[in-house]
């Protein structure tokens, strides 16, 4: 379930998928909508965005199956599409918050700013809260910022990147008809954002599946995990060999995580390829 949003309103989604890994069929209903958000041709759009279903994996399960070492994991994950962040806003607030912070801590601020900033909707005697708007986060007082979690430094970071998108300095549009490498370099050129950060905006929030977001301690452990290497093994070779297919690597880490956590399940057939690893972020 997630809240959609738009300029027309609100609008609570609910989606199924009633097929199989090798015949999905996803189906999504709107439970409410407040006051008149736009058609099911807007909600259908930013639902395929966020659960990723325009990417064809089987490319990318190719590559990441024809690893010995990561066969199980890839098998297991049969069918895995890399999802998005809902909007560019959206990549920058849920990035921002995890710099140098464990993923619980990044979770929590980021919860407190969703019920702090979100507007919400009400179905069956329950409250669900959209994600800030970047015009919300921009009008914000930095001391109501702060009382979410963020230090003052972050504060200013995140309420001047939506002041940014606001005033159409920092524009989606703009960014996603750069090259990987262009988009890169705008991106690290802003307050606040390092390599990391923007590593990570590009592959969550415009599926550039050819960045592995680099200084991801997380995302390093687990590689080292699923690769079956030493603490400290160099890994920029191995993630060099993925080519444009190297941020897929990045979603096996995350998924072979979640696969420990009982997250989520194994494709049809197949076992779970083994013990925990720390998610990326972390």
């Amino acid at each position: 379930m997630r809240v959609l949003t738009s300029p027309h309103g609100l609008a609570l989604a609910q989606v199924h998928n009633r097929g199989t890994i090798e015949q999905p069929d996803v189906r999504y209903s709107i439970l409410e909508r407040v006051p008149a958000f736009a058609t099911h041709v807007g909600a259908g759009a930013a639902l395929r965005r966020i659960l990723g279903l325009d990417v064809d994996p089987a490319p990318l399960q190719h590559r990441v199956a024809a690893e010995r070492r990561i066969h199980a994991t890839a098998i297991a994950l049969r069918g895995m599409r890399p999802p998005r962040f809902a909007s560019l806003f959206e990549a920058f607030a849920r990035i921002v918050p995890f710099q140098q912070l464990s993923l619980e801590a990044g979770v929590a601020i980021v919860a407190r700013l969703v019920a702090k900033f979100g507007e919400h909707i009400e179905h069956d005697q329950r409250r669900y809260y959209a994600f800030p708007t970047s015009g919300a986060i921009a009008a914000a007082r930095l001391d109501a910022l702060r009382s979410c979690g963020l230090s003052a430094q972050k504060a200013h970071t995140l309420r001047n990147l939506a002041r940014a998108i606001e005033s159409g300095a920092v524009s989606e549009q703009r960014l996603a008809a750069m090259s990987t490498r262009a988009a890169f370099q705008a991106l690290i050129e802003l307050p606040g954002i390092g390599a990391w950060s923007a590593g990570v905006v590009l592959l969550r929030g415009f599926g550039r599946l050819d960045v592995f977001p680099s200084g991801d301690v997380g995302a390093a452990r687990g590689l080292r995990t699923l690769m079956r290497l030493e603490p400290h093994a160099p890994l920029d070779r191995i993630i060099e060999r993925f080519g444009e297919h190297r941020g897929y690597l990045y979603f096996c880490v995350l998924g072979r995580w979640l696969l420990s956590k009982g997250l989520v399940h194994p494709a049809a057939g197949t076992d779970s390829p083994g013990t925990e690893a720390p998610p990326p972020g972390s």
